[in-house]
């Protein structure tokens, strides 16, 4: 490609705009994810895995193959060698990055898109560095090891998309791998039961957080309001917009109720995050959550 190209030009002012972002996003999370103690629990445990994980007594049950002789030779008693369960040590992301994730209603408050960034970053460092494997659902960024991972997620957690409202990227899921969605949750209810039901179905549970913008949790508009999806392709104008707050609360409340009979059926756990409120608070009820998910 001919470097002064149009083309050429778009791609790298694009390039430099995403690698800019970089380094915010990720001090963000890195100061978040600094205010959970990793020793709050022990995620290691003892299964079918390939890493040693320790030596333990036989046990009645325990077959004469699952003896180590050589760790027995050293002692009276016999013991057998325990590896990590690898599967229940993969956890998927799926952080919505459609257009609705981009509103904020004031100033001084957060996107939605950067609150949920923020948090999944959070939690996929503090899962690799207690040495689970993390990554997306779908097929662009497998569950690894490591702390290039956290590289990884960052760049891909920054690309955007354009369609109004997401849905949840339910291909791929490890079985009996555990999840974390992120999203306001705002679009067509059938895609969050359509990959909840999938992810039932392989026997991954997980966590499911609404983020919200305060504006939407209280609906404070009052008066002659337009209404436009960040995309641009949803328009509503009303002379008198306190007349719609209780059928829009009706429904918003609706709407959280269904998410938690969904989130309920499948195995999973719901929660509801409004920007205005603490990080901290919501990554500890994350944090605390993915482990009673194990």
């Amino acid at each position: 490609m001919n470097k002064s190209s149009p083309t050429f030009t778009h791609l790298r002012t694009q390039a430099e705009a995403q690698a800019a972002r970089l380094p915010t996003l990720l001090a963000q999370a890195e100061q978040l994810a600094g205010t959970i103690l990793l020793g709050e629990h022990g995620r290691r445990r003892a299964g079918m895995g390939d890493d040693f994980w320790q030596y333990r007594p036989v046990q009645p049950g325990d077959s004469a193959r699952m003896v180590d002789w050589r760790r027995s030779a050293k002692s009276d008693a016999q013991f057998v060698r325990e590896r990590e369960w690898q599967v229940a040590q993969s956890v998927m992301l799926w952080i919505d990055s459609a257009a609705s994730m981009r509103f904020s209603s004031a100033n001084d408050l957060p996107h939605k898109a950067e609150r949920a960034k923020v948090l999944g970053l959070a939690i996929g460092i503090l899962l690799l560095r207690s040495g689970e494997r993390v990554g997306l659902t779908g097929t662009t960024l497998p569950p690894r090891r490591g702390t290039e991972q956290i590289e990884r997620l960052t760049m891909a957690l920054l690309q955007d998309n354009d369609t109004d409202y997401g849905v949840p990227e339910a291909r791929a899921m490890l079985p009996h791998a555990r999840a974390v969605f992120l999203s306001d949750f705002l679009g067509d209810i059938e895609g969050v039961r359509v990959a909840l039901e999938k992810a039932a179905d392989r026997g991954v549970r997980g966590v499911l957080m609404q983020v919200l913008d305060p504006a939407e949790e209280t609906f404070p508009f009052q008066g002659r309001t337009v209404f436009q999806s960040i995309a641009g392709s949803l328009n509503h104008e009303t002379r008198k917009a306190s007349e719609l707050k209780d059928r829009y609360l009706a429904r918003l409340a609706d709407r959280k109720d269904e998410l938690t009979k969904l989130c309920k059926a499948a195995g999973w756990q719901y929660h509801c995050h409004v920007t205005d409120r603490s990080a901290q608070q919501a990554m500890l009820w994350l944090y605390r959550a993915l482990d009673g998910g194990r």
